[in-house]
């Protein structure tokens, strides 16, 4: 069966969509779209398809569609494929309107489409590495920062940047937050700059996330404690490590039977680091992630898979974020009776 797909909107992710489905095999890029007639045709030259300005015209000729338009657009260009039972693709963060998003999820109940959000980094390979062990984390640490990039300055950096780690959380841990404390500032406009996030879910977990797009280094982290595991992963470097009780309860028992004279005592002797038995995370750093989060796409379409990650999942990113944004506003600077509450506090001070 082949699949005949478009990609709406050209900016830059959908640039990057547009070259990875036209080197999928299977797949057959037939249009990108676009309301800039410029900039559809430059990619569509570079990508040997049709370049269009109307979503109207493609949704007849096409199986799926790739929707990269700017947030609040999606659901307004992905609902005409859905309710011709189309499958979509819909960039990260799924959207901003909650209702509008439980309402396509439903559309799509009705028609048979499928909707995948891209949450691209479920397939990075350090997040693979990490899903190859069974760990059920109990506290979750993420970091995400970068420099300024100038880009995406319409929303803030939750939707932006910490929405990624909100998904990976909720994904690693499987149940459902039910506390969120956050607290954040902006800088260069309207909205959050940087943000630290405390969600605690249904099934005990805590998950602190902080996300800075003011820093003066990219760095992207995470750290998952469970009963059974240790996980450290860098998701830029593609690198990480894992510790496992079960193959360190000789040194946590020896730990244990001595008491704690004799542990200072075998500090003057004995390297921890290396009596720890830790393992490397075995990453394959062979695939891109959006090639692979493409050939989900195909398969869920063509083949009937599972969807990788679909609108439920993207909307429970999105409600969560939504949260955390409230929060934000809500937090009093100088406690409950400080009338300085919310953004904007480097103004005010």
């Amino acid at each position: 069966m082949s699949f005949k797909v478009a990609v709406i909107g050209v900016g830059r992710m959908g640039k990057l969509h547009a070259r990875v489905l036209s080197e999928l095999d299977g797949a057959e890029l037939v249009c990108v779209v676009d309301a800039n007639p410029s900039s559809a045709q430059a990619v569509a030259k570079q990508r040997d398809c049709e370049a269009l300005t109307d979503v109207a015209d493609v949704v007849g000729r096409v199986d799926a569609a790739v929707v990269t338009v700017p947030t609040i657009a999606h659901l307004d260009v992905a609902e005409p494929f859905v309710r011709a039972g189309k499958s979509v693709l819909i960039e990260k963060p799924f959207t901003n309107d909650l209702a509008g998003g439980q309402a396509l999820i439903d559309l799509a109940a009705d028609t048979g489409a499928k909707i995948q959000i891209g949450h691209t980094e479920r397939f990075n390979p350090a997040t693979l590495a990490m899903r190859s062990y069974d760990i059920r984390p109990k506290f979750i640490e993420a970091h995400r920062i970068s420099p300024f990039t100038f880009r995406s300055a319409d929303v803030g950096v939750v939707l932006d940047m910490m929405i990624h780690d909100i998904d990976l959380v909720n994904m690693f841990v499987g149940s459902d937050v039910v506390d969120v404390q956050a607290v954040g500032v902006n800088v260069i406009g309207k909205t959050e700059d940087i943000c630290n996030a405390r969600l605690r879910y249904a099934d005990g977990c805590v998950a602190n996330i902080t996300a800075s797009r003011l820093a003066i280094k990219t760095e992207r982290k995470m750290r998952l404690f469970s009963e059974e595991h240790y996980c450290s992963v860098d998701y830029g470097r593609k690198v990480g490590i894992v510790i496992e009780k079960s193959k360190n309860l000789d040194l946590i028992q020896m730990a244990r039977d001595m008491d704690v004279d004799d542990i200072a005592e075998l500090a003057q002797s004995v390297d921890y680091k290396e009596l720890l038995k830790v393992e490397e995370l075995h990453v394959d750093d062979s695939t891109e992630p959006l090639g692979a989060q493409a050939r989900a796409f195909r398969d869920s379409v063509v083949n009937d898979a599972p969807v990788a990650c679909g609108a439920v999942e993207g909307l429970s990113a999105v409600k969560t974020a939504h949260r955390i944004v409230e929060e934000v506003r809500a937090h009093r600077w100088d406690g409950e009776a400080s009338p300085r509450a919310g953004l904007d506090i480097i103004q005010k001070a």
